[in-house]
């Protein structure tokens, strides 16, 4: 078996079996297929995709590159959930306690953000002393402990994808659905989950801005977990505003904190409650959506989510006052610019795009993966789509160090572009477009 044939019959719309493919993987992790015949394999799978057989072959030998982890002794049903990220997407830091403390074990790995995209390992980072470094011992330990657990990528899950998502990033091939699938899946089944929740965002500020595409990404990794034995709930969510009110690590720690006691903006409470409940609908321990979302509720409302997050913040090594006193721990900008209205009306859009890029020019985020981010910088709205606005009111408050300084008047005129006033009152589009 040679890997140029079968780059060959890819190339020419032909079909790969799963040995096939398991070679290749394979050859990937051990160095017996070089990069660049796995870059001009990706690039023929961008143009010629693969067959539902074909993927799923493709997240079975990623996922037995490394370990699967069994959480059998670990109590409780064991369910994750993977966004596809957006603007202020803070939602796993709010929906893991949440469903922790209604009694589903959550061991969620996750990543970095790229480009204006926040990552939830960067947004704990912000908090001082935590740790998402840990190993396979430590995650099961704190997994059992605090019912949650949050960490990056271990060497020994998924290795295979390690070096394929770094291709594909080099290689113009990230948008490939087949490829998503498998980057996603092969990590996510590695943790030992029992199912999985799916929040596939498109719109603006998405990685996949079409409802069309979004959708097919949804299905393909629907079908695929299914066909693999694990129940998976896919939401398709709105991404043309920003979610939340704050852009940026250190500040959307704070906002996780506000939506933990209960004070968070309602779009960002709506759909971080929604994905709590479909992750308790999977595990088995409410009956229908509507007792689910009571729980999620009342894990709120009675302090219980909150003192799950103060718990695995403990568990990690981070400061725990995080939870009492966001303000005093959490890193802050030495500067502060305020955005005002130059006119009255009503907010009739306000794009995530150039909000995630204007908080990226003033350090929040990374062009490269090996790039690096300031913890204090971001942007806090003080304005969304619908609310009433006099001349010279705030609308929004961009947070820098003056290492960014030099990148403000960019910064500025980016969010200028996201910002459309109208005459007339407007409403913001639904936040849960489809559920698949």
């Amino acid at each position: 078996m040679r890997a140029v044939d079968l780059i060959r019959r890819k190339r020419d719309g032909g079909e790969l079996t799963a040995a096939e493919i398991r070679f290749l993987i394979e050859g990937l992790t051990d160095g017996i297929v070089p990069t660049y015949q796995w870059a001009a394999l990706a690039m023929a799978i961008l143009w010629r995709g693969m067959t539902t057989a074909e993927t799923a072959a493709l997240v079975d030998a990623m996922l037995h590159s490394g370990i699967v982890l069994d959480l059998a002794d670990i109590p409780g049903p064991k369910v994750d959930k993977h966004s596809t990220g957006g603007v202020g997407d803070k939602t796993s830091l709010i929906l893991a306690p949440v469903a922790a403390a209604c009694g589903v074990t959550v061991p969620m790995v996750s990543g970095r953000g790229l480009g204006h995209t926040g990552g939830t390992l960067d947004k704990l980072e912000s908090i001082p002393g935590f740790r998402i470094d840990l190993d396979l011992a430590a995650y099961r330990r704190i997994a059992r402990e605090c019912g949650l657990v949050l960490i990056g990528q271990t060497a020994e899950i998924a290795p295979a994808d390690r070096v394929l998502y770094a291709l594909r990033d080099a290689t113009a091939t990230v948008e490939s659905i087949p490829l998503i699938t498998a980057s996603i899946l092969s990590k996510k089944l590695a943790e030992g989950i029992d199912a999985l929740v799916l929040d596939v965002k498109c719109g603006d500020g998405a990685f996949m801005s079409r409802p069309e595409d979004a959708r097919a990404l949804a299905e393909s990794m629907a079908s695929i977990g299914r066909a693999m034995g694990k129940p998976v709930r896919a939401l398709l969510t709105n991404m043309d505003v920003p979610l939340g009110r704050m852009v940026g690590n250190a500040l959307e720690i704070r906002e996780v904190v506000d939506c933990l006691r209960g004070e968070g903006p309602a779009d960002l409470m709506e759909v971080s409650l929604e994905l709590a409940a479909e992750m308790l609908l999977l595990g088995g321990v409410a009956a229908d959506r509507e007792a689910a979302l009571d729980r999620c509720h009342a894990a709120v409302t009675d302090g219980s989510a909150l003192d799950r997050f103060r718990r695995v913040v403990a568990a990690q090594g981070g400061d725990s006052r995080v939870c009492d006193e966001p303000l005093a721990v959490l890193p802050k900008a030495e500067c502060v610019e305020p955005i005002r209205a130059d006119q009255s009306g009503f907010v009739g859009q306000l794009r995530a795009w150039p909000v995630g890029q204007a908080s990226m020019l003033l350090g929040a985020g990374r062009t490269t993966a090996e790039g690096s981010i300031d913890p204090a910088a971001g942007i806090v709205l003080r304005k969304t789509v619908g609310d009433a606005v006099t001349a010279g009111e705030l609308l929004a408050e961009l947070h820098f160090n003056l290492p960014h300084a030099e990148a403000l008047p960019a910064a500025v005129a980016m969010f200028s572009q996201a910002v459309e006033l109208v005459p007339e009152p407007t409403t913001r589009p639904p936040l849960i477009l489809e559920r698949l």
